[in-house]
């Protein structure tokens, strides 16, 4: 669970992965991992909310944004914070050119899909 440790208003972005067993939720893991290593927020379990575990649902309801990775279009990584009714922003690995059960996931790929979600990501972002 990660908070505000700057002592005062400052933003908090949580990021949430798909780990599915398709080469989809491989890639939104490896992904996840990524833009975690590069600083585009704090990784934290996408399972916990799930389980509904109470200090990661409050992390989830306190952050400034929460970005889910969903593998594919079944998108159950939405369909957890869309049942918990918490706010997110999604990403589906599929909308980047890769296809369910045939795309092999390399590291250029995790590379280039990392690099374009960050990119939407920094224009979301608040000024």
């Amino acid at each position: 669970m990660a908070g505000c440790s700057c002592g005062g208003d400052c933003e908090v972005t949580l990021l949430y992965a798909c780990s599915g067993m398709a080469n989809t939720g491989m890639l939104a893991d490896q992904v996840w991992r990524k833009l975690v290593r590069d600083g585009n927020g704090a990784g934290t379990c996408l399972a916990a909310i799930g389980a509904g575990i109470s200090g990661y649902v409050q992390s989830a309801q306190n952050a400034t944004r929460n970005i889910v990775l969903d593998g594919c279009k079944v998108a159950c990584g939405a369909k957890i914070f869309e049942k918990a009714g918490l706010p997110y922003e999604h990403y589906v690995m599929t909308d980047y050119d890769v296809e369910k059960g045939k795309t092999p996931i390399t590291g250029d790929l995790i590379e280039a899909v990392a690099e374009r979600i960050a990119s939407r990501m920094n224009e979301g972002t608040k000024a």
